[in-house]
């Protein structure tokens, strides 16, 4: 299920700064949560593991049932949404792993995105939306009048929105250390500007939904891309401060206006 993966020398020089020792594995099968007997088998390769739970009130009932196993006892890692590279603490050392989707990934930015997944070990950051939001989630999904579904994809938006201003700096130094790197950085935030720009009116067309919008907007944070409103104010350093009480404020501050203004 898991090899080994082997790395060029700049990306191995972000790993030695921000993640000293961490397994970098490709996957030899796509998943979005990886079931515990293959999840275990990460045991082989690792020196410990150290699977993790949440507490089940954290939790409302009708969450997506991925979130429900995520958070239980049996050992998962992963979460629907997490993209081509994942990354998890629950072995020791830390472990990013590379999904067989990214056959076919520009090395450049695949590279990119093994490097970004360094530095977000490197903040020690929570592993992933629930731990962020922590007691705090069910707050949120009261706050947001949508589905389940779409409560789910926003927060997971919000948490990435919260990475991005971390990580951002990091990225933008970059330039000189390590320029193939910075310039994947760049180059995939280039790609997201029009549709950014065009985010206002896609949405205001019916084009594109609220969490779709959301994920859109905290996806381009990292980009230090000019965000329309309502994004714009969780490009902010009191979003970094505050984290999940500010995310939490700031959908039920949006949802509220969105509401005033249909009715």
């Amino acid at each position: 299920m898991f090899e080994r993966r082997s790395l060029p020398e700049d990306l191995d020089a972000v790993r030695d700064r921000h993640a000293p020792g961490c397994l970098v594995l490709d996957a030899d099968a796509d998943f979005e949560t990886l079931p515990p007997a293959t999840a275990e088998d990460l045991g082989l390769l690792a020196d410990a593991l150290d699977p993790a739970t949440y507490p089940a009130e954290w939790v409302p009932d009708d969450a997506p049932r991925p979130l429900h196993r995520y958070a239980g006892a049996d050992f998962t890692v992963g979460l629907p949404g997490d993209g081509t590279v994942t990354w998890t603490r629950q072995t020791d050392p830390p472990t990013v792993l590379v999904k067989a989707r990214a056959a076919g990934t520009p090395d450049e930015f695949l590279d990119f995105l093994i490097a970004e997944a360094f530095v977000q070990i490197g903040l020690d950051a929570p592993e992933s939306f629930l731990p962020f939001f922590g007691e705090t989630y069910p707050d949120l999904d009261a706050a947001i009048p949508l589905g389940p579904a779409s409560v789910y994809q926003i927060a997971a938006a919000l948490y990435d929105g919260w990475l991005g201003l971390r990580t951002r700096p990091t990225f933008a130094d970059w330039a000189g250390d390590s320029p193939r790197l910075h310039a994947a950085w760049a180059d995939a935030g280039d790609s997201l500007r029009d549709r950014v720009d065009g985010l206002p009116g896609a949405v205001a067309r019916g084009e594109t939904d609220f969490a779709d919008a959301t994920e859109l907007a905290c996806s381009a944070i990292k980009h230090g891309l000019d965000l329309p409103a309502p994004f714009a104010a969780l490009d902010t350093t009191a979003y970094v401060e505050y984290g999940p009480e500010y995310a939490v404020r700031w959908a039920a501050t949006t949802f509220e206006k969105l509401s005033e203004r249909d009715g």
